[in-house]
């Protein structure tokens, strides 16, 4: 089981996103995602979250909500429970990552970037700027066969 941090950086109506194209291996290959990684030892969400950010991004977090907790499930991969943020200020300059290219997508065309499916999903409850959440999503390899909200099944297209 997996316990992880992923945080949108926004700013001027834009995400901070990671086009995951570096890493062999990766299960992201190829994806765009936020910032984030997995908890090291004795990390709470938000000791991981700051140090991921500074990692990838160079940028020192000083501004952030913990928006939802997103739980995966598949058939390729172990459990991962994902502490889902957003932050809104920060401090220092954009460096370059070393899991890929990072770049500001304006909010509305995140849609049309190649996406895990439920990561659409959260994407709309961030703009509705919805209460936390619990978001479930189940894939059956790349594809996304179920998703719960809150306990309630979410209808898939």
């Amino acid at each position: 089981m997996g316990l992880t941090t992923l945080c949108y950086i926004e700013k001027n109506n834009q995400y901070l996103m990671l086009h995951r194209v570096v890493k062999k291996n990766d299960i992201n290959k190829d994806k765009w995602v936020g910032i984030g990684g997995h908890f090291e030892k004795d990390e709470s969400p938000e000791e991981c979250l700051l140090r991921e950010a500074k990692e990838e991004t160079g940028l020192t977090l000083t501004s952030y909500r913990f928006r939802g907790l997103v739980t995966f499930l598949s058939d390729k991969w172990d459990t991962e429970y994902m502490c889902l943020y957003t932050a809104d200020a920060y401090e220092g300059e954009l460096s370059e990552c070393d899991e890929g290219t990072l770049e500001w997508i304006d909010k509305d065309k995140i849609g049309e970037l190649k996406l895990w499916e439920g990561d659409k999903i959260f994407f709309r409850l961030l703009q509705e700027e919805a209460p936390f959440f619990s978001l479930k999503l189940r894939y059956e390899g790349d594809m996304l066969a179920e998703a719960i909200l809150d306990g309630k099944e979410l209808k898939l297209d």
